[in-house]
């Protein structure tokens, strides 16, 4: 079975997780790996997460999303996925990139975690210092 060809296709990113999103006209169906956006992410939070693109448009059921995700968390992966769907939105009409840059949506969330430092506990954090 061949699948339509995508009406746009966009890159979402997040700490490490990276989401290809491809994004057709349709009836509001999000799938993520295959798998129904619900079963994926099993937090209502990350729903929630994703749908705030669609509802900074106006645009909850007018579009079918197919998600691919590697890498990361769940937390991550819900935000690549958003990240995603925002940048296509946004190719589809250009007219919503207000909206969704004044929601902070198409900016990359460049915070990543921090490596450990040697001489030291973490990345941040240091041994015990004892004067006397």
């Amino acid at each position: 079975m061949a699948e339509a060809l995508a009406l746009v296709a966009a890159t979402g990113k997040r700490k490490t997780a990276v989401a290809r999103v491809r994004m057709n006209y349709g009836s509001g169906q999000v799938k993520v790996n295959g798998k129904p956006m619900a079963d994926y992410f099993p937090r209502e939070v990350l729903l929630m997460r994703i749908n705030a693109a669609f509802e900074a448009v106006n645009a909850m059921e007018k579009f079918d999303v197919d998600a691919r995700v590697r890498g990361g968390g769940p937390s991550g992966q819900a935000d690549a996925v958003r990240h995603g769907i925002a940048r296509a939105l946004e190719k589809i009409d250009p007219e919503s990139r207000g909206p969704l840059k004044r929601k902070g949506f198409l900016t990359r969330d460049a915070r990543k975690k921090e490596r450990k430092k040697y001489g030291q506990k973490g990345a941040r954090a240091r041994f015990q210092f004892s004067k006397r």
